[in-house]
């Protein structure tokens, strides 16, 4: 036994951080097996970034070797993402140009989806007191985006945020809370505007 450490009798398990971060829990972000995926997400979306607009057959190959299904999303450069890997998309997604998806966490994003120019998508956080903020440590929470949700150029989508089908969030909103489906929203904070 490598590890001589037990937990009720039982041999301590020692988890990767990835495996942490994947869990909800806090993760050290500098460890080199996240800093290598992170290289390899940055370099697929530095390729796909600075393809000739022609190229659409060598764009759709690039996505999917990023997000490992791309479903047909129709994602405009420049794009930017930490994994690639935790972005699912539904069929006939579109992401105009700008957007950033900080996929720590997953990020279901459902089908017939637009978002405008300069969406960011987060599920990275950090801790709310300084002192665990000094340690190094991040968290995340998973990000999930409904059927036919329309996002507003310029908008924030806050880490652990769900958004129900059919909803619309106007440019420049700071999504910081779940919203049902079938609304208007709008804000910093969004809010509820109307129903749909």
């Amino acid at each position: 036994m490598q590890n001589s450490e037990l937990n009720n009798g039982r041999p301590l398990v020692m988890r990767s951080e990835k495996q942490k971060m994947l869990a909800v829990e806090l993760y050290d972000a500098t460890d080199a097996e996240l800093n290598i995926e992170r290289q390899r997400a940055r370099l697929l979306c530095h390729t796909l970034n600075n393809l000739a607009p022609h190229e659409d057959t060598r764009r759709h190959a690039l996505l999917a070797e990023l997000l490992g299904t791309a479903n047909g999303a129709d994602i405009q450069p420049p794009f930017f993402c930490d994994y690639g890997y935790n972005i699912e998309i539904g069929a006939h997604g579109y992401f105009n140009v700008s957007c950033v998806v900080l996929d720590v966490m997953p990020v279901r994003i459902g089908a017939h989806v637009l978002f405008g120019p300069g969406v960011q998508v987060y599920t990275a956080s950090h801790p709310l007191s300084a002192a665990d903020r000094r340690t190094g440590l991040e968290c995340a929470k998973p990000v999930n985006v409904g059927d036919d949700v329309w996002v507003g150029g310029g908008a924030v989508i806050c880490p652990g945020v769900s958004i129900g089908a059919g909803t619309v969030i106007g440019a420049g909103s700071v999504v910081t809370r779940d919203l049902p489906a079938l609304v208007l929203a709008a804000g910093n904070p969004c809010r509820v505007i109307r129903p749909l």
